[in-house]
C-alpha cells in the first residue's frame, strides 16, 4: 500500500478521533527574537517525524509566509490562507474552517495551513475580538485529532499572535542561538509562558530549549550553551540535540526541501534527526 494511501486512511479513521490529546500534541515553536531558527526547527521536525510515519500539520503563523515557502509554496499565489480561516472564526460566520485552507505538500504525511502577508491583519482583528487569546485554539479544533502532531511556527513578537499560538499549544520548543543577548532575552518568553499557563492553559509544557548556530570552534558558543544549561536545566530541559550553524540550513528552503532531503548526510541533519528522536520521547 502506497504512503499516500496510508495517510488517507489515518487522516479519515474515525478512530483517530477517539484517541487522547497527550498522543497528538501540538508544539508551538517560539522566541520573540528572529532570526533564531525558528522556521528551520518547524520544517525539519516535520519532515524528520514523517519519516517515523507520523502524519503532521503545519501551521505557518508568520506574515512573512517564510514556512510556506520553506515547503515550496509561494504565499504570493494562495488561494485562501491561515487568516481567512481566522478571520471566519473571529466573525462567527461559519464561511470557512480551517479545513478549507489547508494545502498538501509533496511529502505525502505533511499538511500546510498557509501563510502571507494578509495575516498581518489578524493582530489587529484579535484584539476586539471575544475571547481572543482563544482564537487559534478554536481554529484547528475541527483537525486536532486527525494529525499525530500539529506544529506551529510562530513570528518573533510576544503579542497577541504568540499568545493565541502558546493558548493553542500542549507543548512549546525554545529555539536560543548560541549568543549571550538571545539568552537573556529568552527570560520574557518564558514569563509568557508562565502568565499563559497560569490564566488559559494550565496543560502548557516547556518540552525544551533547542540551542541552534553552534559551533565548537568558537569559545563564545560553547561558552553560552554551557551557560544555558547551567541557568535553565534544572528547571527547563535543554535538548542533548544542538543544531550547527550551516550553509546548507539557507540552501535547502530555497530548493523547497528540508535539510533531511537535501542534505541527509550533514551534520545539520543529523542533529535535526536526534531532536526528532527526543521530541518522539
Amino acid at each position: 500500500m502506497s504512503i499516500d494511501v496510508i495517510a488517507q486512511l489515518r487522516y479519515n479513521s474515525p478512530e483517530s478521533d477517539q484517541r487522547g490529546v497527550e498522543h497528538m500534541p501540538v508544539i508551538c515553536i517560539a522566541n520573540q527574537k528572529g532570526g533564531v531558527g525558528k522556521t528551520t526547527t518547524t520544517s525539519t521536525l516535520a519532515q524528520g517525524l514523517s519519516e517515523h510515519g507520523k502524519r503532521v500539520l503545519l501551521v505557518d503563523w508568520d506574515p512573512q509566509g517564510s514556512l510556506t515557502i520553506s515547503v515550496g509554496q509561494n504565499p504570493e499565489r494562495l488561494e485562501r490562507n491561515g487568516y481567512d480561516a481566522l478571520a471566519s472564526i473571529i466573525r462567527g460566520d461559519g464561511s470557512l474552517t480551517v479545513r478549507d485552507v489547508i494545502i498538501h505538500t509533496s511529502n505525502p504525511l505533511i499538511d500546510l495551513v498557509p501563510a502571507n502577508i494578509e495575516l498581518s491583519q489578524a493582530e489587529l482583528d484579535l484584539v476586539g475580538a471575544f475571547t481572543r487569546e482563544m482564537m487559534l485554539r478554536e481554529m484547528l479544533q475541527p483537525v486536532r485529532f486527525h494529525y499525530d502532531f500539529i506544529l506551529i511556527d510562530c513570528l518573533p513578537s510576544l503579542g497577541l499572535m504568540t499568545i493565541n499560538a502558546l493558548a493553542a499549544a500542549d507543548r512549546v520548543i525554545v529555539p536560543l542561538q548560541a549568543d549571550f543577548l538571545a539568552m537573556k532575552g529568552v527570560g520574557l518568553l518564558f514569563n509568557t509562558i508562565t502568565r499563559v499557563k497560569d490564566k488559559l492553559n494550565p496543560t502548557l509544557e516547556v518540552s525544551g530549549i533547542l540551542l541552534t548556530m553552534t559551533s565548537s570552534r568558537t569559545l563564545h558558543s560553547r561558552e553560552v550553551s554551557e551557560v544555558t544549561r547551567k541557568a535553565f536545566g534544572k528547571t527547563v530541559k535543554v535538548f542533548e540535540a544542538t543544531i550547527p550553524t550551516s550553509v546548507r540550513f539557507k540552501e535547502a528552503p530555497a530548493a523547497g526541501e528540508s535539510i533531511l532531503t537535501y542534505a541527509p548526510k550533514s551534520d545539520g541533519a543529523n542533529a535535526y534527526r536526534l531532536l526528532v528522536e527526543e521530541v518522539m520521547k
